[in-house]
């Protein structure tokens, strides 16, 4: 059972986290006038940082929370790299779209490494049966 409910956690993680960048690198080019905002950078961040980090709070599990920061690095590389059809979704422009562009991908990648780190840094829970503080030790 518990291994069924770590694939569902998986599924789970992979759906919001493919969601969750498809959204960040479209959202690259909005601008307000003239003027680019910049809220795919900070979607990365707290995205990624905040995805890990209940993925591994709800499942339990370190290999899941990590798929996520997998998930988003590949979207992103993906939408940098041009397809058959000439179509790219993180492009050159000017100077300034450069700039966000370059940034999404830089505080995107270590975001997602900061949230790995502590993720794969945290010490495994025991759970108290294992640990045979249950309430039906012997008297």
């Amino acid at each position: 059972m518990r291994a069924l409910q770590l694939v569902g956690w998986a599924v789970a993680a992979v759906v919001v986290a493919v969601w969750l960048a498809l959204v960040e690198v479209l959202w690259l080019p909005l601008r307000v006038g003239a003027v680019p905002v910049p809220v795919s950078l900070v979607a990365a961040v707290f995205g990624n940082v905040l995805l890990v980090d209940t993925v591994r709070r709800l499942s339990g599990s370190r290999l899941v929370a990590v798929l996520p920061a997998l998930v988003w690095l590949g979207i992103a590389l993906a939408a940098g790299s041009r397809r058959p059809e000439g179509d790219l979704l993180i492009t050159g422009g000017d100077a300034v779209t450069q700039l966000v562009n370059l940034g999404f991908l830089l505080v995107g990648v270590v975001a997602a490494a900061f949230a790995v780190g502590r993720v794969i840094g945290t010490p495994p829970a025991v759970s108290r049966a294992a640990a045979g503080t249950s309430s039906g030790a012997a008297r």
